[in-house]
């Protein structure tokens, strides 16, 4: 069994939104007609000639984006030796499952990606049944890459519950800084006793330099010193997307970031409402 893990810095640019990016950019819903579908495509091809004026070495600097609009872009990043990533997951729904079902492996090994990625969202007091269907699901993937040559990226989003919420009188910062740190511990913790074993994690960014240590340690116990972490961006203001990552950025272990909505939305919004050149939005 391949145990690569990943420790190289690494910075990605994901736009492998689909549901979401979608309707909040163009007020649609899926099925999407071929027109509609092509413009998709475009608008994402957009943001990756934003990714090509980055100034960011080829080896630290990859892009996720998802198969059914962007695979076009994966051939042509890997080809010019970036690091890729697709999703996995359906997109748009609060339980894992595979957006191509038991052909899973058969869209990772077409596409070749240095990562596959799957968003999970699991909270360790939710839906006991839910969190046991996903982490099922979780460990078939783990299994299968681990005899592959493609790395898994996991991104864990851990969602309030109400209860959870409740003692912090529905306050979501609170919640962001008081709850979930612990909250993430613990679903870490639950899914590699499970024996998910991701070669790096992707996580919400969090507040406190002692709260980065803690999910270091939890990812790296039991012999996976290796195994990377890079904090996502979770659509948040440009300011606090910098602080999670200035707290995360001098704890060893994490490697980088996956901020996407914060740097690209503005642009691409402006360009489909004819604002913006597409060499302006692209820059």
């Amino acid at each position: 069994m391949r145990m690569t893990e990943y420790t190289k810095k690494l910075a990605i640019l994901p736009f492998d939104h689909r549901s979401s990016y979608i309707s909040g950019l163009f007020g649609w819903k899926e099925p999407l007609n071929v027109e509609q579908a092509l413009t998709v495509a475009e608008s994402k091809r957009v943001i990756y000639e934003g990714f090509q004026k980055a100034r960011i070495s080829k080896e630290e600097a990859g892009i996720l984006v998802d198969e059914q609009y962007g695979v076009g872009i994966l051939r042509e990043a890997a080809q010019q030796g970036a690091i890729t990533a697709i999703p996995v997951e359906k997109s748009g729904q609060d339980e894992f499952d595979f957006v191509y079902g038991d052909d899973f492996a058969k869209h990772i090994e077409a596409v070749q990606p240095t990562f596959a990625k799957a968003l999970v969202r699991y909270n360790p007091e939710g839906d006991r049944a839910l969190n046991q269907r996903q982490t099922q699901r979780l460990k078939r993937l783990s299994d299968y890459l681990h005899q592959s040559p493609y790395l898994f990226l996991f991104e864990l989003l851990v969602p309030a519950e109400f209860h959870q919420l409740e003692l912090v009188d529905h306050n979501k910062d609170a919640y962001d800084s008081q709850l979930r740190p612990h909250l993430m511990v613990q679903a870490i913790e639950a899914l590699r006793q499970a024996g998910v074993e991701p070669d790096a994690w992707k996580i919400e960014g969090l507040d406190q330099r002692a709260d980065c240590e803690k999910i270091v340690e939890v990812a790296h116990r039991n012999g996976r010193q290796n195994v990377g972490l890079i904090v996502l961006g979770r659509g948040a203001s440009e300011a606090r997307v910098v602080h999670w990552l200035q707290t995360a950025a001098s704890v060893p272990g994490f490697i980088g970031f996956a901020v996407g909505r914060t740097s690209f939305w503005n642009a691409v919004v402006d360009f489909e409402a004819k604002r913006l050149s597409r060499e302006a939005a692209a820059a």
